[in-house]
């Protein structure tokens, strides 16, 4: 016997203390702009990676720059055997740092690889497997303690390498929501992450999908600037705020 599932309204609230651009009631919730964005684009099958660690190198290189430089550099890494926390460990600083230029701000990028592989084998005994049984609140402190992660690194490590139900907030996020009247400028990471999760609460597979289909929007029609509302499957809900 198949369930309905019931949607249910949060209405939208800039953080800071500022009025959502719309009036109250007329943003549709955040599981029809899911819909619209999965049916129009499809599932976007993330996170890039061969294993979880890789997911992990390539949360920490994409920081800064575009996932094409961060191809290149974990191509290098793997050409080189070194796509394990022991060889990231272990593999000399400027070795290391000329394998991921291509990530850009490839010194400090190389420090975070290593702070993180020593972070794993000091807490959790190199194992990722034990590292994930963590509880996810306790989980993300401890990553956040970490040089060089900061919450959207960590929670693209909690969500799409070690399947925690938390929601990745990042600059294609922001803005989309910000331009529908979700959330004001300065609306901060932490309470745009609650709004979403819960409405999607403990679905990980929703937040993980969702958080790709927003990437692609941003990129192919949420633009910064030249932004192609008339073509993107969201374009409706502005034509209807207005």
């Amino acid at each position: 016997m198949s369930r309905t599932r019931q949607v249910v309204y949060v209405e939208p609230v800039a953080p800071d203390g500022e009025q959502p651009s719309r009036a109250s009631g007329s943003t549709p919730p955040l599981d029809e702009y899911y819909n619209s964005l999965f049916t129009a684009l499809g599932p976007q099958r993330w996170w890039p990676g061969k294993t979880r660690f890789e997911i992990i190198v390539g949360a920490i290189l994409t920081q800064n720059t575009s996932w094409t430089n961060v191809e290149r550099a974990i191509e290098n890494l793997r050409a080189e055997g070194l796509l394990s926390p022991a060889a990231i460990e272990s593999v000399p600083l400027r070795r290391l740092e000329n394998l991921i230029r291509s990530s850009g701000y490839f010194r400090q990028k190389a420090r975070k690889l290593k702070a993180f592989c020593q972070f794993l084998r000091s807490e959790y005994r190199g194992s990722l497997k034990r590292m994930f049984e963590t509880p996810t609140i306790a989980l993300r402190e401890k990553l956040l303690g970490v040089f060089g992660i900061g919450p959207e690194t960590a929670d693209s490590i909690l969500l799409h390498a070690g399947d925690h139900p938390v929601f990745v907030v990042d600059a294609y996020t922001k803005r989309m929501l910000t331009r529908h009247g979700w959330i004001g400028d300065k609306a901060k990471y932490e309470d745009v992450r609650w709004m979403v999760e819960r409405q999607f609460p403990g679905e990980t597979r929703r937040f993980n999908e969702f958080h790709a289909l927003i990437v692609n929007t941003g990129k192919n029609f949420c633009r910064t600037q030249e932004a192609l509302c008339d073509q993107c499957p969201l374009g409706r809900y502005l034509e209807e705020g207005r």
